[in-house]
Protein backbone atom coordinates (compact mmCIF):
# COMPACT_ATOMS: atom_id res chain seq x y z
CA UNK A 1 0.00 0.00 0.00
CA UNK A 2 1.35 3.44 -0.95
CA UNK A 3 1.30 6.02 1.82
CA UNK A 4 -0.64 9.24 1.34
CA UNK A 5 0.85 12.55 2.47
CA UNK A 6 -0.91 13.80 5.57
CA UNK A 7 -1.89 17.48 5.46
CA UNK A 8 1.32 18.99 4.12
CA UNK A 9 4.50 19.78 6.06
CA UNK A 10 4.77 20.17 9.83
CA UNK A 11 7.35 22.09 11.80
CA UNK A 12 7.23 19.46 14.55
CA UNK A 13 5.75 15.98 14.79
CA UNK A 14 5.30 14.56 18.29
CA UNK A 15 4.81 10.79 18.56
CA UNK A 16 2.73 9.87 21.60
CA UNK A 17 0.19 12.05 23.44
CA UNK A 18 1.11 10.86 26.91
CA UNK A 19 2.50 12.77 29.87
CA UNK A 20 5.39 14.20 27.85
CA UNK A 21 3.67 14.61 24.50
CA UNK A 22 0.85 16.73 25.89
CA UNK A 23 3.32 19.11 27.55
CA UNK A 24 5.37 19.46 24.36
CA UNK A 25 2.33 20.02 22.16
CA UNK A 26 1.14 22.81 24.43
CA UNK A 27 4.48 24.59 24.71
CA UNK A 28 5.59 24.29 21.07
CA UNK A 29 2.24 25.32 19.62
CA UNK A 30 2.23 28.45 21.80
CA UNK A 31 4.40 29.85 19.00
CA UNK A 32 1.64 30.27 16.42
CA UNK A 33 4.17 30.25 13.59
CA UNK A 34 4.84 26.54 14.21
CA UNK A 35 2.61 23.81 12.81
CA UNK A 36 2.58 21.01 15.37
CA UNK A 37 1.22 17.50 14.79
CA UNK A 38 0.58 15.25 17.80
CA UNK A 39 -0.04 11.56 17.05
CA UNK A 40 -1.64 9.14 19.53
CA UNK A 41 -2.39 5.44 19.00
CA UNK A 42 -5.23 5.50 21.53
CA UNK A 43 -8.46 7.43 21.59
CA UNK A 44 -10.03 10.39 23.33
CA UNK A 45 -10.22 10.26 27.14
CA UNK A 46 -14.00 10.36 27.44
CA UNK A 47 -14.84 7.28 29.51
CA UNK A 48 -15.90 7.95 33.15
CA UNK A 49 -13.23 5.54 34.43
CA UNK A 50 -10.64 8.02 33.15
CA UNK A 51 -12.09 10.87 35.21
CA UNK A 52 -13.23 9.26 38.47
CA UNK A 53 -10.05 9.11 40.59
CA UNK A 54 -10.90 5.73 42.08
CA UNK A 55 -11.72 4.44 38.60
CA UNK A 56 -8.06 3.85 37.78
CA UNK A 57 -8.37 0.31 39.18
CA UNK A 58 -10.76 -0.40 36.29
CA UNK A 59 -8.35 0.83 33.61
CA UNK A 60 -5.37 -1.39 34.41
CA UNK A 61 -6.44 -4.20 32.08
CA UNK A 62 -8.93 -2.44 29.82
CA UNK A 63 -7.64 -2.59 26.21
CA UNK A 64 -9.58 0.55 25.36
CA UNK A 65 -7.09 2.60 27.39
CA UNK A 66 -4.15 0.30 27.97
CA UNK A 67 -1.43 -1.39 25.92
CA UNK A 68 -1.56 -4.30 28.41
CA UNK A 69 2.04 -5.34 27.92
CA UNK A 70 3.30 -8.47 29.63
CA UNK A 71 6.95 -8.63 30.67
CA UNK A 72 9.04 -11.71 29.96
CA UNK A 73 9.31 -14.33 32.73
CA UNK A 74 11.83 -12.95 35.20
CA UNK A 75 14.79 -14.97 36.51
CA UNK A 76 14.70 -13.09 39.82
CA UNK A 77 10.96 -13.50 40.42
CA UNK A 78 10.37 -17.24 40.11
CA UNK A 79 9.92 -17.11 36.34
CA UNK A 80 6.74 -15.06 36.57
CA UNK A 81 5.53 -12.88 33.69
CA UNK A 82 4.38 -9.52 35.08
CA UNK A 83 1.44 -7.62 33.63
CA UNK A 84 2.73 -4.16 32.67
CA UNK A 85 0.06 -1.51 32.04
CA UNK A 86 0.84 1.54 29.90
CA UNK A 87 -1.65 4.21 28.89
CA UNK A 88 -3.07 4.04 25.35
CA UNK A 89 -5.28 7.13 25.33
CA UNK A 90 -4.87 10.89 25.30
CA UNK A 91 -2.83 11.60 28.42
CA UNK A 92 -1.06 8.24 28.22
CA UNK A 93 -0.22 6.73 31.57
CA UNK A 94 -1.18 9.98 33.33
CA UNK A 95 -4.76 9.04 32.38
CA UNK A 96 -4.63 5.65 34.16
CA UNK A 97 -2.06 6.05 36.93
CA UNK A 98 -2.57 6.39 40.69
CA UNK A 99 -2.45 10.22 40.59
CA UNK A 100 0.58 10.60 42.87
CA UNK A 101 2.67 13.72 42.23
CA UNK A 102 6.24 13.01 43.34
CA UNK A 103 9.26 14.77 41.86
CA UNK A 104 12.23 12.86 43.24
CA UNK A 105 15.11 13.99 45.42
CA UNK A 106 17.64 16.69 44.60
CA UNK A 107 20.25 13.93 44.73
CA UNK A 108 18.62 12.16 41.78
CA UNK A 109 19.28 15.07 39.46
CA UNK A 110 22.75 15.76 40.81
CA UNK A 111 23.56 12.16 39.92
CA UNK A 112 22.20 12.75 36.41
CA UNK A 113 24.45 15.78 35.95
CA UNK A 114 27.50 13.93 37.26
CA UNK A 115 26.84 11.02 34.88
CA UNK A 116 27.30 13.23 31.81
CA UNK A 117 23.92 14.97 31.58
CA UNK A 118 24.99 18.60 31.43
CA UNK A 119 22.17 20.98 32.29
CA UNK A 120 20.17 18.41 34.29
CA UNK A 121 21.28 19.17 37.87
CA UNK A 122 18.63 19.90 40.49
CA UNK A 123 19.21 23.63 40.09
CA UNK A 124 18.74 23.24 36.33
CA UNK A 125 15.48 21.28 36.47
CA UNK A 126 13.82 23.03 39.42
CA UNK A 127 12.47 25.92 37.35
CA UNK A 128 10.89 23.49 34.90
CA UNK A 129 9.16 21.59 37.72
CA UNK A 130 7.90 24.89 39.10
CA UNK A 131 6.63 26.02 35.70
CA UNK A 132 4.53 22.86 35.40
CA UNK A 133 2.76 23.20 38.72
CA UNK A 134 -0.25 24.91 40.16
CA UNK A 135 0.27 24.13 43.84
CA UNK A 136 1.82 26.89 45.94
CA UNK A 137 4.25 29.70 45.29
CA UNK A 138 7.58 29.41 47.09
CA UNK A 139 11.22 28.79 46.26
CA UNK A 140 10.63 25.07 45.66
CA UNK A 141 7.09 24.86 44.31
CA UNK A 142 5.13 26.44 41.50
CA UNK A 143 1.80 28.25 41.27
CA UNK A 144 -0.21 29.15 38.20
CA UNK A 145 1.13 26.38 35.97
CA UNK A 146 -1.17 24.11 33.93
CA UNK A 147 -0.79 21.01 36.15
CA UNK A 148 -3.03 21.33 39.19
CA UNK A 149 -1.68 19.48 42.23
CA UNK A 150 -3.86 19.01 45.30
CA UNK A 151 -3.60 17.77 48.86
CA UNK A 152 -6.00 15.22 50.33
CA UNK A 153 -8.90 17.31 51.69
CA UNK A 154 -9.58 15.15 54.73
CA UNK A 155 -7.93 12.27 56.55
CA UNK A 156 -9.46 8.82 56.76
CA UNK A 157 -9.19 7.79 60.44
CA UNK A 158 -6.87 4.89 59.63
CA UNK A 159 -4.65 7.24 57.61
CA UNK A 160 -4.45 9.59 60.59
CA UNK A 161 -3.36 6.65 62.74
CA UNK A 162 -0.71 5.69 60.18
CA UNK A 163 0.75 9.20 60.26
CA UNK A 164 0.76 9.17 64.05
CA UNK A 165 2.49 5.80 64.01
CA UNK A 166 5.26 7.16 61.82
CA UNK A 167 6.64 9.04 64.81
CA UNK A 168 6.91 5.75 66.70
CA UNK A 169 9.20 4.55 63.91
CA UNK A 170 11.33 7.70 64.04
CA UNK A 171 9.76 9.33 60.99
CA UNK A 172 8.65 12.92 61.44
CA UNK A 173 5.67 14.38 59.58
CA UNK A 174 6.90 16.00 56.35
CA UNK A 175 4.68 18.90 55.20
CA UNK A 176 6.05 18.78 51.63
CA UNK A 177 8.10 15.85 50.36
CA UNK A 178 8.45 17.72 47.04
CA UNK A 179 10.13 20.60 48.84
CA UNK A 180 13.47 20.71 50.63
CA UNK A 181 13.71 17.02 51.58
CA UNK A 182 11.76 13.79 51.06
CA UNK A 183 12.26 11.93 54.34
CA UNK A 184 9.32 11.43 56.69
CA UNK A 185 5.65 10.46 56.64
CA UNK A 186 3.06 12.47 54.75
CA UNK A 187 -0.15 12.50 52.79
CA UNK A 188 0.39 12.25 49.05
CA UNK A 189 -0.07 15.17 46.67
CA UNK A 190 -2.22 14.24 43.71
CA UNK A 191 -3.00 15.23 40.13
CA UNK A 192 -6.66 15.63 41.03
CA UNK A 193 -8.66 18.83 40.52
CA UNK A 194 -12.08 19.39 42.07
CA UNK A 195 -12.59 15.68 42.63
CA UNK A 196 -11.65 14.56 39.10
CA UNK A 197 -8.46 13.17 37.57
CA UNK A 198 -6.34 15.94 36.07
CA UNK A 199 -4.14 14.15 33.55
CA UNK A 200 -1.52 15.71 31.31
CA UNK A 201 -4.20 15.86 28.61
CA UNK A 202 -6.56 17.72 30.95
CA UNK A 203 -3.84 20.14 32.03
CA UNK A 204 -1.90 20.78 28.84
CA UNK A 205 -3.94 19.61 25.86
CA UNK A 206 -7.59 20.41 26.57
CA UNK A 207 -7.05 24.18 26.99
CA UNK A 208 -5.26 24.50 23.61
CA UNK A 209 -7.08 22.04 21.33
CA UNK A 210 -8.59 24.96 19.42
CA UNK A 211 -5.23 26.37 18.29
CA UNK A 212 -5.27 26.40 14.51
CA UNK A 213 -1.57 25.45 14.37
CA UNK A 214 -2.02 22.31 16.52
CA UNK A 215 -3.43 19.09 15.10
CA UNK A 216 -4.15 16.18 17.45
CA UNK A 217 -4.73 12.86 15.69
CA UNK A 218 -5.97 9.86 17.69
CA UNK A 219 -6.11 6.26 16.50
CA UNK A 220 -2.76 6.76 14.75
CA UNK A 221 -0.58 3.64 14.94
CA UNK A 222 2.93 4.83 14.09
CA UNK A 223 4.80 2.31 11.92
CA UNK A 224 8.20 3.84 11.29
CA UNK A 225 10.35 6.94 11.30
CA UNK A 226 11.19 8.10 7.79
CA UNK A 227 14.77 9.21 7.12
CA UNK A 228 16.80 10.62 4.25
CA UNK A 229 20.42 11.78 3.97
CA UNK A 230 21.09 11.31 7.68
CA UNK A 231 17.99 13.17 8.86
CA UNK A 232 14.59 12.18 10.26
CA UNK A 233 12.08 13.52 7.75
CA UNK A 234 8.72 12.26 8.93
CA UNK A 235 6.48 9.55 10.30
CA UNK A 236 4.46 6.84 8.56
CA UNK A 237 1.36 5.75 10.43
CA UNK A 238 -1.82 3.74 9.95
CA UNK A 239 -5.23 5.18 10.72
CA UNK A 240 -8.69 3.99 9.77
CA UNK A 241 -7.40 1.58 7.15
CA UNK A 242 -5.24 4.23 5.48
CA UNK A 243 -1.45 4.45 5.32
CA UNK A 244 -0.28 8.02 5.86
CA UNK A 245 3.05 9.85 5.96
CA UNK A 246 3.50 13.15 7.77
CA UNK A 247 6.57 15.20 6.82
CA UNK A 248 8.55 17.27 9.34
CA UNK A 249 10.63 20.30 8.41
CA UNK A 250 11.88 20.73 11.98
CA UNK A 251 12.56 18.33 14.83
CA UNK A 252 10.55 15.15 15.19
CA UNK A 253 10.09 14.24 18.89
CA UNK A 254 9.48 10.78 20.31
CA UNK A 255 7.33 10.79 23.44
CA UNK A 256 6.06 7.22 23.18
CA UNK A 257 7.45 6.18 26.56
CA UNK A 258 10.01 3.74 27.90
CA UNK A 259 8.56 0.88 25.84
CA UNK A 260 7.24 2.66 22.76
CA UNK A 261 10.17 4.97 22.00
CA UNK A 262 12.97 2.36 21.88
CA UNK A 263 10.68 -0.06 20.06
CA UNK A 264 9.90 2.46 17.31
CA UNK A 265 13.58 3.35 16.95
CA UNK A 266 14.52 -0.32 16.64
CA UNK A 267 11.97 -1.12 13.91
CA UNK A 268 13.06 2.05 12.07
CA UNK A 269 16.71 0.98 11.89
CA UNK A 270 17.83 3.49 14.52
CA UNK A 271 18.60 1.10 17.38
CA UNK A 272 21.31 -1.56 17.71
CA UNK A 273 22.54 -2.46 14.23
CA UNK A 274 22.75 -6.15 15.12
CA UNK A 275 19.08 -6.16 16.13
CA UNK A 276 18.06 -4.28 12.97
CA UNK A 277 19.83 -6.87 10.82
CA UNK A 278 18.26 -9.74 12.73
CA UNK A 279 14.84 -8.21 12.10
CA UNK A 280 15.57 -7.57 8.43
CA UNK A 281 15.35 -3.81 8.94
CA UNK A 282 17.81 -1.59 7.01
CA UNK A 283 20.34 0.01 9.37
CA UNK A 284 20.10 3.81 9.39
CA UNK A 285 22.24 4.45 12.49
CA UNK A 286 23.82 2.12 15.03
CA UNK A 287 22.68 2.99 18.55
CA UNK A 288 23.53 -0.04 20.71
CA UNK A 289 22.07 1.54 23.87
CA UNK A 290 18.54 1.87 22.52
CA UNK A 291 16.44 -0.62 24.47
CA UNK A 292 19.07 -1.17 27.17
CA UNK A 293 19.11 0.23 30.74
CA UNK A 294 15.43 -0.54 31.49
CA UNK A 295 14.64 0.31 35.11
CA UNK A 296 11.48 0.07 37.20
CA UNK A 297 10.35 0.09 40.80
CA UNK A 298 9.35 -3.36 42.06
CA UNK A 299 6.87 -3.35 44.95
CA UNK A 300 5.99 -5.72 47.74
CA UNK A 301 3.13 -5.28 50.17
CA UNK A 302 2.29 -5.98 53.77
CA UNK A 303 -1.42 -6.44 54.45
CA UNK A 304 -3.44 -6.40 57.67
CA UNK A 305 -7.05 -7.37 58.18
CA UNK A 306 -8.90 -4.52 59.92
CA UNK A 307 -11.19 -4.90 62.92
CA UNK A 308 -13.87 -2.40 61.90
CA UNK A 309 -15.70 -2.05 58.54
CA UNK A 310 -14.48 1.43 57.63
CA UNK A 311 -12.03 0.70 54.81
CA UNK A 312 -12.43 1.19 51.07
CA UNK A 313 -13.14 -2.53 50.73
CA UNK A 314 -16.64 -2.06 52.20
CA UNK A 315 -17.28 1.36 50.68
CA UNK A 316 -16.65 -0.05 47.20
CA UNK A 317 -19.44 -2.65 47.45
CA UNK A 318 -23.18 -2.17 46.91
CA UNK A 319 -25.27 -0.65 48.34
CA UNK A 320 -22.64 1.76 49.70
CA UNK A 321 -20.99 1.98 46.27
CA UNK A 322 -24.24 3.20 44.69
CA UNK A 323 -24.42 6.02 47.21
CA UNK A 324 -20.76 6.89 46.59
CA UNK A 325 -21.37 6.97 42.84
CA UNK A 326 -24.30 9.34 43.24
CA UNK A 327 -22.27 11.49 45.60
CA UNK A 328 -19.39 11.79 43.15
CA UNK A 329 -21.69 12.59 40.21
CA UNK A 330 -23.45 15.33 42.18
CA UNK A 331 -20.61 16.82 44.24
CA UNK A 332 -17.28 15.33 43.02
CA UNK A 333 -16.66 14.29 46.63
CA UNK A 334 -16.52 11.10 48.63
CA UNK A 335 -14.58 7.87 48.34
CA UNK A 336 -14.50 7.95 44.52
CA UNK A 337 -12.76 11.35 44.54
CA UNK A 338 -9.69 9.85 46.24
CA UNK A 339 -6.81 7.87 44.86
CA UNK A 340 -6.42 4.67 46.92
CA UNK A 341 -2.90 5.64 48.08
CA UNK A 342 -3.62 8.28 50.71
CA UNK A 343 -0.34 8.51 52.60
CA UNK A 344 3.22 7.30 52.50
CA UNK A 345 6.79 7.71 53.61
CA UNK A 346 10.36 8.00 52.48
CA UNK A 347 12.74 6.28 54.88
CA UNK A 348 16.26 4.96 55.23
CA UNK A 349 16.66 1.24 55.76
CA UNK A 350 19.96 1.91 57.55
CA UNK A 351 20.94 4.88 59.70
CA UNK A 352 24.27 5.13 57.86
CA UNK A 353 22.58 6.15 54.59
CA UNK A 354 22.59 9.82 53.58
CA UNK A 355 19.23 9.65 51.78
CA UNK A 356 16.04 7.58 51.96
CA UNK A 357 16.28 4.37 49.96
CA UNK A 358 12.70 3.17 50.45
CA UNK A 359 9.34 4.60 49.39
CA UNK A 360 6.05 3.51 50.97
CA UNK A 361 2.40 3.91 49.98
CA UNK A 362 -0.35 3.37 52.56
CA UNK A 363 -3.97 2.78 51.67
CA UNK A 364 -7.02 1.94 53.82
CA UNK A 365 -7.81 -1.01 51.56
CA UNK A 366 -6.49 -4.46 50.67
CA UNK A 367 -6.29 -6.26 47.35
CA UNK A 368 -6.62 -9.80 46.08
CA UNK A 369 -3.89 -9.60 43.43
CA UNK A 370 -0.12 -9.31 43.48
CA UNK A 371 1.65 -5.97 43.59
CA UNK A 372 0.39 -2.78 45.15
CA UNK A 373 -3.12 -2.70 43.70
CA UNK A 374 -5.66 -5.12 42.28
CA UNK A 375 -9.23 -6.16 43.06
CA UNK A 376 -10.46 -5.15 46.50
CA UNK A 377 -10.85 -7.97 49.02
CA UNK A 378 -14.18 -8.87 50.60
CA UNK A 379 -13.02 -8.22 54.18
CA UNK A 380 -11.81 -4.93 55.71
CA UNK A 381 -8.10 -4.39 55.21
CA UNK A 382 -5.19 -1.98 55.00
CA UNK A 383 -2.04 -2.23 52.92
CA UNK A 384 1.40 -0.72 52.80
CA UNK A 385 3.40 -1.10 49.61
CA UNK A 386 7.16 -0.62 49.59
CA UNK A 387 9.85 -0.38 46.95
CA UNK A 388 13.50 0.50 46.64
CA UNK A 389 14.01 4.08 45.47
CA UNK A 390 17.01 3.46 43.19
CA UNK A 391 17.17 -0.20 42.15
CA UNK A 392 20.32 -1.59 40.56
CA UNK A 393 18.73 -4.26 38.35
CA UNK A 394 18.74 -3.41 34.65
CA UNK A 395 16.65 -4.85 31.84
CA UNK A 396 15.84 -4.47 28.16
CA UNK A 397 13.10 -3.63 25.67
CA UNK A 398 13.83 -5.37 22.35
CA UNK A 399 11.74 -5.68 19.19
CA UNK A 400 10.71 -9.26 18.36
CA UNK A 401 9.58 -8.48 14.82
CA UNK A 402 10.00 -5.83 12.15
CA UNK A 403 6.26 -5.18 12.41
CA UNK A 404 5.84 -2.44 15.06
CA UNK A 405 2.37 -3.73 15.88
CA UNK A 406 3.95 -6.78 17.49
CA UNK A 407 4.72 -6.03 21.14
CA UNK A 408 8.43 -6.01 22.04
CA UNK A 409 10.08 -8.33 24.53
CA UNK A 410 10.20 -6.52 27.89
CA UNK A 411 12.63 -7.94 30.45
CA UNK A 412 12.96 -5.81 33.60
CA UNK A 413 15.18 -8.36 35.40
CA UNK A 414 13.62 -7.55 38.76
CA UNK A 415 15.66 -8.60 41.83
CA UNK A 416 18.63 -9.81 39.79
CA UNK A 417 20.96 -7.40 41.65
CA UNK A 418 22.01 -8.39 45.16
CA UNK A 419 21.43 -4.83 46.41
CA UNK A 420 17.81 -5.04 45.29
CA UNK A 421 17.21 -8.31 47.09
CA UNK A 422 18.64 -6.87 50.31
CA UNK A 423 16.46 -3.77 49.91
CA UNK A 424 13.36 -5.92 49.41
CA UNK A 425 13.96 -7.70 52.71
CA UNK A 426 14.69 -4.43 54.53
CA UNK A 427 11.62 -2.80 53.01
CA UNK A 428 9.30 -5.57 54.12
CA UNK A 429 10.69 -5.41 57.65
CA UNK A 430 10.17 -1.65 57.83
CA UNK A 431 6.68 -1.94 56.34
CA UNK A 432 5.84 -4.37 59.13
CA UNK A 433 7.09 -1.84 61.68
CA UNK A 434 4.93 0.89 60.15
CA UNK A 435 1.81 -1.29 60.34
CA UNK A 436 2.71 -2.61 63.79
CA UNK A 437 2.64 0.70 65.68
CA UNK A 438 0.61 1.40 68.78
CA UNK A 439 -1.34 4.01 66.82
CA UNK A 440 -2.60 1.37 64.36
CA UNK A 441 -3.07 -1.39 66.94
CA UNK A 442 -6.79 -0.60 67.55
CA UNK A 443 -7.45 -1.11 63.84
CA UNK A 444 -5.38 -4.22 63.16
CA UNK A 445 -6.81 -7.72 63.52
CA UNK A 446 -3.92 -9.69 62.00
CA UNK A 447 -1.24 -9.64 59.33
CA UNK A 448 -2.45 -11.59 56.30
CA UNK A 449 0.53 -11.03 53.98
CA UNK A 450 3.32 -12.04 54.03
CA UNK A 451 1.93 -13.70 57.19
CA UNK A 452 3.33 -13.71 60.73
CA UNK A 453 5.10 -17.02 60.17
CA UNK A 454 7.36 -15.45 57.50
CA UNK A 455 10.19 -14.08 59.65
CA UNK A 456 13.56 -15.09 58.18
CA UNK A 457 15.39 -13.23 55.45
CA UNK A 458 14.98 -16.23 53.16
CA UNK A 459 11.23 -16.35 53.77
CA UNK A 460 10.78 -12.63 53.11
CA UNK A 461 12.87 -12.80 49.93
CA UNK A 462 10.83 -15.78 48.75
CA UNK A 463 7.67 -13.74 49.33
CA UNK A 464 9.13 -10.78 47.41
CA UNK A 465 10.03 -13.04 44.48
CA UNK A 466 6.61 -14.71 44.43
CA UNK A 467 4.29 -11.77 45.05
CA UNK A 468 5.98 -8.51 44.03
CA UNK A 469 5.04 -6.57 40.92
CA UNK A 470 5.75 -3.48 38.88
CA UNK A 471 4.89 -0.02 40.21
CA UNK A 472 4.50 1.08 36.56
CA UNK A 473 7.60 3.33 36.59
CA UNK A 474 9.47 1.98 33.55
CA UNK A 475 12.22 4.28 32.30
CA UNK A 476 15.79 4.55 31.01
CA UNK A 477 15.66 2.70 27.67
CA UNK A 478 16.98 5.63 25.57
CA UNK A 479 19.19 7.09 28.25
CA UNK A 480 20.79 10.47 27.82
CA UNK A 481 24.38 11.11 28.77
CA UNK A 482 27.91 11.28 27.42
CA UNK A 483 29.31 9.69 24.28
CA UNK A 484 28.28 6.15 25.22
CA UNK A 485 24.59 7.05 25.60
CA UNK A 486 22.15 6.92 22.66
CA UNK A 487 20.69 10.35 23.47
CA UNK A 488 22.57 13.59 24.13
CA UNK A 489 21.82 15.91 27.07
CA UNK A 490 20.03 18.08 24.48
CA UNK A 491 17.73 15.07 23.92
CA UNK A 492 18.95 14.41 20.37
CA UNK A 493 19.32 10.84 19.17
CA UNK A 494 22.93 10.23 18.20
CA UNK A 495 23.71 9.30 14.62
CA UNK A 496 20.89 11.21 12.95
CA UNK A 497 19.70 14.80 12.71
CA UNK A 498 16.22 16.13 13.36
CA UNK A 499 15.16 13.56 15.96
CA UNK A 500 14.77 14.02 19.71
CA UNK A 501 13.50 11.78 22.49
CA UNK A 502 11.77 13.50 25.42
CA UNK A 503 10.05 11.06 27.75
CA UNK A 504 10.78 8.65 30.61
CA UNK A 505 13.06 6.60 28.37
CA UNK A 506 15.82 9.26 28.54
CA UNK A 507 16.25 9.05 32.32
CA UNK A 508 19.80 7.79 32.89
CA UNK A 509 18.76 6.56 36.31
CA UNK A 510 15.33 6.11 37.82
CA UNK A 511 14.27 8.83 40.26
CA UNK A 512 13.32 8.29 43.90
CA UNK A 513 9.69 8.89 43.02
CA UNK A 514 6.71 7.98 40.93
CA UNK A 515 7.95 8.95 37.48
CA UNK A 516 5.04 10.97 36.06
CA UNK A 517 6.13 14.39 37.36
CA UNK A 518 9.73 13.91 36.21
CA UNK A 519 8.56 12.78 32.76
CA UNK A 520 6.53 15.96 32.41
CA UNK A 521 9.50 18.02 33.58
CA UNK A 522 11.66 16.42 30.86
CA UNK A 523 9.12 17.52 28.24
CA UNK A 524 8.92 21.01 29.74
CA UNK A 525 12.70 21.33 29.52
CA UNK A 526 12.75 19.85 26.02
CA UNK A 527 10.28 22.48 24.81
CA UNK A 528 12.34 25.25 26.40
CA UNK A 529 15.48 24.00 24.67
CA UNK A 530 13.76 23.75 21.29
CA UNK A 531 12.20 27.20 21.53
CA UNK A 532 15.42 28.75 22.77
CA UNK A 533 17.40 27.18 19.94
CA UNK A 534 14.99 28.60 17.37
CA UNK A 535 15.19 32.04 18.96
CA UNK A 536 18.99 31.90 18.89
CA UNK A 537 18.99 30.96 15.22
CA UNK A 538 16.56 33.77 14.42
CA UNK A 539 18.76 36.32 16.19
CA UNK A 540 21.75 35.11 14.19
CA UNK A 541 19.77 35.19 10.98
CA UNK A 542 20.19 31.44 10.47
Amino acid sequence: MTAETFEGDWDHIIVGAGSAGCVLANRLSADRRRRVLLLEAGGEARHPYLHVPAGFLKTFRDPRFNWNFVAEPGPGIDGRAIHTPRGRVLGGSSAINGHLWVRGSARDFEDWAQSGCRGWSHADVLRHFRRLEDYRDNAHRGAGGPQHVSDIPRLHPIVAAFLEGGAECGLARNPDYNGVAQEGVFTYQRSIRRGSRFSAASAFLAPVRDRDNLRVVTGAQVLRIETAAGRATGITFARGGRLLTARATGDLVLTAGAIGSPHLLQVSGLGPAALSRALGVPVVADNPGVGENLQDHYAMRVVHRVTRPVTLNEQARPPRLWWEMARWLLTRRGMLAFSPAHAGAFARSRATLDEPDLQFVFTPASYSEEGVTGQLQDVPGMTIGVWQCRPESRGTVLARDADPREAPAIQPNYLTAQEDRAAAIAGLRMARRLLGTCALAPWSAAETAPGPEQVSDDALLAYARAKGATVYHLCGTCRMGGDGAPVTPELRLRGIDGLRVADASVMPRIVSANTNATTMMIAEKAAAMMLDQSSTRARKGG
